[in-house]
């Protein structure tokens, strides 16, 4: 016999002696409303809201650039985010089952999305792999990377020494390599010719690659009941180390040359398409949209949960983070041209360039510089541990919603999970092979670019606004919370959402995709060259 009951509210549960109701019970809820909070957090706040955001101020006309990037936030980040969340919240489903029960006709913006989280999955993770082998080598008695005469250096290889010197020999400067910059490519990546040469494992790389991997697995294997649990630390911590670095920017000598770089405005570059661009996929990445975390994540709210006030605080919370770690990033930058003498430009840097290159420099000019990249490191490896285990997490919630009588079942969700990881921590091995590098950017470009996402973007505005009915969304949503959302909600998924996400797209098929390629830790990779700065040279020619 089977029957219906309510749950809550217009969803249905059907009730049989199969246990079908054991088994939508077992699905779980959050614990509380800051485990959702904290959750969400990890999920959108990464290390590019730390290394991007900064740059992309700096780069595209200071305190300016909060024009374009508001209006984005106003008119797509903040519907979108709002839309993905509350249908998980309505349907109490996954990313891919909750558009099946939306408009079957679009589930496939689901697969498309955990197909992108699979991939990202497997790539993401090596930068932590790479933070964790910097962070064990921040306790030596002298950081490695800032002294020539290792087995890795050259004969170019230029002391730190020489840095606090004149250059006015710029013959010597030209053909000279920094200690930081050797390290990173001889020392750390071994990076071989090019992609045709993928080399040998690098075996550091691989146990750091391993233990990335377990700490992700036993953060997630009990489901939310662990997830939520483990996002009181990893969440929360990183913001302690962002504000003592903050704290220490600040006391540096030079950190205001460095802010004034950062927020000094020049409206001339509100004419510059580029500028409008970067604004807009730097929200589309920070607030992992399209990815399909905010449907899985919000599936696990109680249905009257208020959705509509935990977006904005959620995304408010996000943007301000940006903001504030410009301030530590470039407080910083300011002290190395105080110390070098040299122009902000040389040492600007967005993606890996300012994680692996960059700060480590400016770490070896502090006192006690061990201390300092320790915090930065684990900063960095907070941020992106959140990320990848929701990340699995949200790809878990979709299987089980597929296969509920099987998944949730004994131990068969953990036996599942564990054979993800196992599976994806042996295709990452070739992501740390000397090769490894080329392959990275070959996997991120064709899958995790900026135009997979403004798609996705684009169709789930579709979707929701002009085939399920903006109209029959708002009375789901005023059903869930008790009231209307702005109408501002509606008018953004009918009109100025699809519209922009379209526009987007325009802008980056024609000439060159990169341009809509973020650097490496807004849940995708770099393009190589901003990997190797260019040399003295290069610059000038530049």
């Amino acid at each position: 016999m089977v029957t219906k009951e309510k749950d809550g509210g217009n969803c249905v549960v059907f009730v049989s002696n199969t246990g079908q109701k054991k088994l939508k019970e077992e699905r779980g809820y959050w614990g509380n409303k800051a485990e959702f909070i904290l959750t969400v957090m990890g999920a959108i706040i990464g290390p590019g809201n730390v290394w991007r955001f900064p740059y992309l101020c700096y780069k595209n006309g200071g305190g300016v650039f909060f024009i374009p990037y508001i209006i984005f936030m106003v008119t797509c980040g903040i519907p979108l985010f709002f839309l993905e969340t509350a249908m998980g919240q309505y349907t109490n489903q996954g990313g891919i089952t909750a558009w099946k029960k939306i408009c079957p006709l679009f589930q496939g913006i689901g697969y498309a999305s955990h197909f992108i989280i699979a991939f990202g999955a497997t790539s993401y993770i090596t930068i932590i792999a790479w933070a964790f082998f910097y962070l064990f080598c921040s306790f030596s008695a002298e950081l490695p990377w800032t002294t020539c005469g290792n087995e890795w250096n050259t004969e170019s290889c230029m002391d730190y020494s020489f840095l606090n010197q004149s250059f006015s020999n710029m013959t010597y400067r030209q053909n000279s390599t920094l200690p930081v910059l050797e390290f990173w490519e001889r020392r750390v990546l071994k990076i071989s010719s090019g992609i045709e040469d993928v080399g040998n494992l690098r075996w550091e790389l691989v146990l750091c690659l391993l233990l990335s991997w377990v700490i992700c697995y036993f953060c997630i294997w009990k489901g939310i009941k662990s997830t939520g649990k483990a996002a009181y630390f990893t969440a929360t911590f990183p913001y302690a180390m962002l504000l003592i670095l903050l704290i220490r920017g600040l006391t540096l000598p030079g950190a205001m040359n460095g802010i004034i770089y950062y927020l000094y405005p020049d409206l001339s570059r509100l004419a510059d398409p580029q500028v409008w661009l970067d604004a807009g996929t730097q929200i589309f990445f920070s607030y992992a949209i399209g990815l399909g975390f905010l449907t899985s994540l919000g599936s696990y709210n109680t249905y009257n949960n208020n959705c509509y006030k935990d977006c904005f605080h959620l995304c408010l919370l996000n943007s301000a983070t940006s903001f504030v770690a410009g301030f530590a990033i470039f407080s910083v930058l300011g002290f190395m041209t105080y110390e070098q003498g040299v122009n902000i430009a040389e040492v600007a840097e967005s993606g890996p360039g300012l994680a692996f290159i960059v700060y480590p420099r400016a770490v070896a000019m502090m006192p006690m510089p061990q201390i300092w990249s320790v915090c930065f490191f684990l900063m960095i490896i907070l941020l992106g541990l959140d990320s990848q285990f929701v990340g699995l997490e949200c790809l878990m919630t979709s299987l089980v919603d597929l296969y509920p009588f099987y998944l949730r079942q004994g131990y068969r969700r953990e036996l599942v999970l564990l054979a993800i990881c196992s599976v994806s921590f042996l295709l990452g091995l070739s992501l740390v092979t000397e090769g490894g590098m080329y392959l990275l950017q070959l996997v991120d470009f064709y899958v995790c670019s900026g135009t997979t996402l403004l798609l996705l973007s684009f169709s789930q505005s579709v979707c929701i606004a002009w085939v399920y009915g903006a109209e029959r969304f708002y009375g789901n949503i005023t059903n869930m919370i008790g009231f209307r959302p702005s109408p501002l909600m509606k008018l953004c998924w009918c009109y100025f959402t699809p519209c922009l996400c379209f526009r987007f797209m325009l802008l980056c098929i024609p000439e060159d995709d990169l341009k809509c390629l973020p650097p490496l830790g807004d849940k995708v990779v770099a393009p190589i060259n901003e990997l190797k700065p260019l040399s003295c040279e290069e610059e000038v020619t530049k």
